[in-house]
């Protein structure tokens, strides 16, 4: 008798950085969703596609929970926490480096109304001592009764196999939601847009990587030629903001424009042509119509 087919959604909780989309490209094995070492970098729910052979896993990686300061941190907190009651399984991540906050205390009390089975994922354990993990799990079980607890490293790959190998265990019977080649739900110019904008994130700092958008405003492929032209407009809050972004003589805008199409390139198996523009908009993320122009939906707003 033939083992029968398993799917399901996996909804990846946890405060900003610890590590949600790395987690979520290594076990895809493809780049879906932006990495970055600062915190809040997810914006919208990214999903992920596992396909194997008698399961599928789609995966939500939601932004971080973190004290929302505008209404596009509304928009994030409340994506995340939407997420719990759609789905078949819920990670909560939490980084093995930091202490527990109150960032996790606010998840762990909806979690505990949650229905859903939860497995902690304590990531990044490569860069603590062993001898720390015993007393970690110890106090995240005295929190709330986890299905599994399950320790990785998702930049290395540590344990992600067996994490992998567990959550298989949870997903209900059910259908192939999607084809077998297709690894995320998002449409080609919503990736891109990410791409442009993880490279601004990657050479930026303070306030600027936070309060930018990207646009894309045209995807066209030449007739003769195999060459994609891509257009895109980085909106910022300030000018002064614009003025870092696009560098003295254009260096920065011409650096980040480079590396995105790199990226771009690899993903699209084309040549690229992309040409960036960087436009001042005032306090977008306080402006609901701004939001939904730039992709960030929600139809309780």
């Amino acid at each position: 008798m033939t083992e029968s087919y398993r799917s399901g959604f996996i909804s990846i909780i946890g405060r900003p950085n610890v590590g949600k989309s790395t987690f979520m490209n290594r076990v895809i094995g493809q780049k879906i969703a932006i990495m970055s070492d600062k915190p809040q970098t997810t914006r919208n729910k990214i999903q992920g596609v596992l396909t194997e052979e008698q399961s599928q896993m789609i995966f939500i990686d939601t932004p971080g929970i973190h004290k929302p300061k505008h209404k596009l941190g509304d928009f994030m907190v409340k994506s995340s926490m939407n997420t719990l009651n759609e789905v078949d399984l819920i990670l909560f991540m939490i980084n093995a480096q930091e202490g527990y906050g109150k960032g996790d205390e606010f998840i762990i009390e909806r979690l505990k109304s949650v229905s859903n089975p939860v497995i902690l994922v304590i990531n990044k354990i490569d860069e603590v001592h062993p001898d720390q993990l015993l007393p970690m799990i110890e106090f995240y079980k005295e929190q709330i009764d986890f299905e599994e607890i399950v320790p990785i490293s998702a930049l290395n790959g540590n344990n992600v196999d067996r994490l992998v190998d567990v959550m298989r265990g949870y997903l209900p019977e059910g259908p192939q939601f999607y084809p077998e080649d297709q690894i995320t739900d998002h449409p080609e110019r919503f990736i891109i847009s990410e791409f442009i904008r993880e490279r601004v994130l990657h050479h930026t700092r303070e306030e600027i990587p936070h309060s930018i958008a990207v646009v894309i405003d045209s995807i066209k492929g030449r007739d003769d030629s195999e060459i994609i032209d891509v257009q895109a407009t980085i909106i910022v809050e300030r000018k002064s903001q614009k003025g870092i972004i696009i560098g003295k003589q254009g260096k920065m805008l011409k650096q980040l424009g480079t590396e995105a199409r790199q990226e771009i390139e690899r993903m699209l198996g084309s040549k690229v042509y992309l040409e960036l523009w960087v436009k001042v908009q005032k306090d977008w993320r306080n402006h609901m119509h701004q939001l939904r122009e730039y992709g960030y939906r929600d139809d309780e707003y």
